[in-house]
């Protein structure tokens, strides 16, 4: 087997804990409420000792959100990438974060009630949103070709998306939202199409 192998192999290991781990604080959030669910518990329920835990999460709100956020800003950039080379920019960066929210990707009620249950998991899935800025930042200066160091039009166009998905998160966390995360998120990014539109050009 050569190291190469070795280096995936454990790699693999690596995302596997780090899931069985966001997994554990998620169900046990669930179940129990996320201010009753100590670190201990997680590893012991994920099969792992706490101090191997301390290796991947630096609190439990973010192992409980790592299971419900599921690492969208790496998701979004790729679904980014992967949209049609000739969609319009607006379509295509809409399309792509919307996509990662809807369906499967939609926090449901159990989600919102846990989320909004503790100021803590607030500022974490915010947190989370926030974190699409950077490989989004990347994935547009590929889509236009701008040089992603020398150009600030990427940097400025992630940012303003993620500062409208915030938005539309801090909207959403609201006491009874009447509506889904995806169409309010999908309602914010209308507000910014024209400066995507403009990227175009």
């Amino acid at each position: 087997m050569s190291p190469h192998d070795n280096g995936g192999i454990r790699e693999r290991k690596k995302l596997a804990t780090r899931e069985a781990l966001s997994a554990a604080a998620l169900r046990l959030a669930l179940e129990h409420g996320p201010q009753n669910v100590r670190v201990d518990d997680i590893a012991e329920a994920a099969g792992v000792s706490p101090r191997t835990y301390n290796n991947y999460f630096s609190s439990r709100e973010q192992a409980i959100m790592v299971g419900l956020a599921a690492e969208r800003g790496a998701h979004v950039a790729a679904a980014l990438r992967q949209r049609p080379v000739d969609e319009p920019l607006e379509h295509a960066v809409v399309g792509a974060l919307v996509e990662q929210y809807s369906d499967e990707g939609e926090p449901d009620r159990d989600a919102l009630a846990l989320i909004t249950s503790a100021p803590a998991l607030q500022a974490e899935f915010l947190d989370t949103i926030a974190a699409i800025e950077r490989p989004l930042a990347e994935a547009i200066a590929a889509r236009t070709g701008a040089d992603g160091q020398a150009d600030l039009g990427p940097e400025v166009l992630a940012a303003a998306v993620s500062c409208a998905a915030r938005v539309a998160a801090e909207r959403w966390l609201q006491p009874d939202p009447d509506t889904t995360f995806s169409v309010m998120l999908n309602d914010a990014l209308t507000w910014i199409a024209p400066a995507l539109r403009a990227a175009d050009r």
